[in-house]
């Protein structure tokens, strides 16, 4: 019969991902875990197949904070703006996580649709509410939701690279400028 697990799988999750905030992705061994959890890095390997599989959990757990970061930035009136406060301010306030989730290279061609399993299910809100607020069809929904995230995007690197530093007032107005500005293109140019 197989000993008794010591840790629970979420007591070894959450010290892996505290570990990940801390220091990064890069640091996370089976040695380190177990020093963390105060013992050797056996009992963990009575819960888990590998470090591969506990590296898959970390990344889970750290889609599942972004998460609520989302939720909290759509719950404004622009759904798309909220969406990309919530991105920057994750960004922000979990550098690490930001990095591995989201400035991690990508396998294969690079293609800005890749990132977007990570952020699916507020993708279809945040075109659906581009769509009913401006009148925009699907496609010109989907051409401004990428040009918002990529603008999002280059913020939030900095930011999560430690190379700037806006309050919320700036990001948001900042995200105003920008996003009245495609509109205003998009909506000269007849494409609703």
């Amino acid at each position: 019969m197989p000993p008794k697990a010591k840790f629970t799988k979420k007591e070894v999750i959450a010290a892996a991902l505290e570990m990940v905030k801390e220091n990064g992705i890069e640091i996370l061994t089976a040695r380190a875990l177990g020093e963390r959890l105060g013992s050797s890095a056996r009992p963990v390997f009575t819960l888990f197949d590998g470090m591969e599989e506990i590296k898959a959990e970390v990344i889970n757990a750290a889609k599942r904070l972004y998460e609520r970061y989302e939720d909290d930035g759509m719950c404004g009136e622009q759904a798309f703006k909220g969406s990309g406060i919530g991105y920057i301010k994750f960004a922000a306030e979990q550098p690490r996580l930001f990095r591995l989730l989201f400035m991690t290279e990508i396998s294969g061609a690079p293609d800005h649709e890749k990132v977007l399993p990570v952020i699916d299910g507020y993708y279809e809100k945040i075109l659906a509410s581009v769509q009913s607020e401006y009148g925009f069809g699907r496609e010109t929904a989907k051409k401004i939701y990428q040009h918002l995230w990529i603008y999002s995007h280059g913020i939030a690197s900095l930011v999560a690279m430690n190379v700037c530093s806006f309050s919320e007032e700036t990001v948001s107005e900042m995200l105003n400028d920008v996003g009245a500005g495609i509109i205003r293109k998009y909506k000269a140019e007849g494409k609703l």
